[in-house]
């Protein structure tokens, strides 16, 4: 082996469990993992984290980073510098709130031609379904998109329109054809229309206006379509701990399903929302914390399968106190480990846990197989963490373009102290290296 890094610790997550290691690097590659004391081959630096604990780098297939069109929301530049802060080493971008959207080859050409020189970690992109789009989704997947998402519901955006039941199913049905994914932002528009709506800085008159029941019934009907086309779907950010017994049913019958939920459903609460505080406003929303504690039941035996940031960041001026005509989205693309590490420790959950959600589902969801684990073969990838170290969130400090934030002034445990993509080191205390992140494609 010419090895040329070896990273040690005296806690790495394997994926036979957690020990003190000696990962071995060549080639951007896992040589091997070796026992804490091995010999350094000559010619190899070795860099000594200590008890620092090293995870897989992780995998976040849920980003809006909006470029082009929207840079002024976020941007390759910033969202993948503030990934890499956060110990994230590949993201999936979604397919709308850019212009153009990522629905035709041509414009996935476009977008990756705009993130080419700005990620600085490794990218790939989610393709979108629309209703007019059906033409164009095996081109897409042949070009190497990683599914494709839609909406049942209205996107926020005129130039992604949604899916009735009808246009689902001929999406599903050709997508099905190859073997690709869906993946399926689900609230039944019917239930919404029927939901009280008003202009209001009051969190509960928002929350009304997305009730549990659109959920539900959303996820009900991809069930029985996924069902009867033998389609694979996947639910994105989960808010509803009602629609558990629905998921975890139709896995165990062995309809093609897996579910995400997002840092901001497993640690804000409805009751913690100040009157007029959109920075906390999303869609599906946070929920009561009766519900939160179901979510993380759900995780736990494994009916939700991982979790993502689901980052929607916007401009302030979009984000008014009246929650009803604020822009829906939470920023959190550079807090999601501390965030999710800080409520797993208080529930008696382990970081190997946390690696499974937040690395190694999400990247065997998108079918990347060199990403998710520290074993040999994989992508030398590591996010480096202090657990239980802590720090208060200051939104100056964050690499989003824009700082708002609904964790602003709460006090998270885990700093991570460094991020590495294939055996080099991207991101150091907070000080960031220049770009070297590679565009992703699927089965490449």
């Amino acid at each position: 082996m010419d090895v040329n890094l070896v990273l040690r610790s005296t806690r790495v997550i394997t994926p036979e469990g957690t020990r003190a290691a000696s990962i071995a690097v060549s080639g951007g590659k896992i040589a091997a993992v070796l026992p804490y004391d091995a010999e350094v081959p000559a010619g190899a630096r070795l860099e000594d984290v200590g008890d620092d604990v090293v995870l897989p780098g992780l995998v976040d297939t849920h980003v809006h980073v909006n470029d082009p069109g929207r840079t002024e929301w976020e941007g390759f530049w910033t969202a993948t510098r503030a990934a890499a802060a956060g110990g994230i080493t590949t993201l999936l971008d979604m397919p709308l709130n850019s212009l153009p959207p990522t629905t035709t080859v041509e414009n996935l050409r476009i977008k990756q031609d705009v993130a080419r020189p700005k990620a600085h970690i490794d990218t790939g992109f989610w393709g979108g379904a629309l209703p007019d789009n059906v033409k164009d989704l095996r081109p897409l997947h042949d070009a190497g998109v990683f599914g494709f998402k839609c909406f049942l519901s209205p996107s926020g955006v005129d130039e992604f329109p949604q899916l009735d039941q009808d246009q689902l199913a001929a999406s599903l049905a050709e997508i099905a054809g190859f073997d690709g994914l869906m993946i399926v932002h689900a609230e039944d528009p019917h239930e919404l229309d029927a939901a009280p709506h008003k202009s209001s800085e009051k969190y509960a008159d928002f929350l009304a206006s997305r009730p549990r029941v659109a959920e539900n019934t959303a996820i009900e009907n991809l069930i029985n379509q996924a069902r009867r086309l033998s389609a694979r779907v996947h639910v994105l950010h989960l808010s509803s701990s009602d629609a558990l017994p629905l998921i975890a049913a139709a896995k165990a019958e062995g309809v093609k399903i897996t579910v995400e939920s997002c840092p901001h459903f497993l640690t804000l609460t409805a009751e913690e929302v100040p009157d007029g505080a959109t920075e906390f406003k999303c869609c599906p929303p946070i929920r009561e914390a009766a519900n939160q504690d179901l979510l993380w039941q759900g995780l736990a035996d494994g009916t939700i399968d991982c979790i993502v940031s689901d980052h929607s960041p916007s401009t302030a001026d979009l984000k008014t106190p009246d929650f009803a005509s604020a822009w829906g989205g939470i920023s959190s693309l550079q807090l999601g480990l501390p965030a999710i590490w800080t409520e797993a420790r208080r529930r008696g959950h382990d970081l190997t846990d946390v690696a499974r959600w937040m690395s190694t589902a999400p990247a065997a969801l998108a079918g990347l197989h060199r990403k998710g684990a520290i074993e040999a073969g994989r992508d030398a990838d590591f996010a480096v963490l202090d657990p239980d170290a802590t720090f208060t969130v200051d939104p100056n400090e964050l690499e989003h373009r824009n700082r708002i934030t609904a964790y602003a002034g709460k006090t998270l445990y885990g700093v991570v102290t460094s991020t590495w993509l294939r055996g080099e080191r991207i991101a150091d205390r907070g000080t960031l290296a220049e770009p070297t992140g590679r565009l992703l494609e699927r089965n490449n």
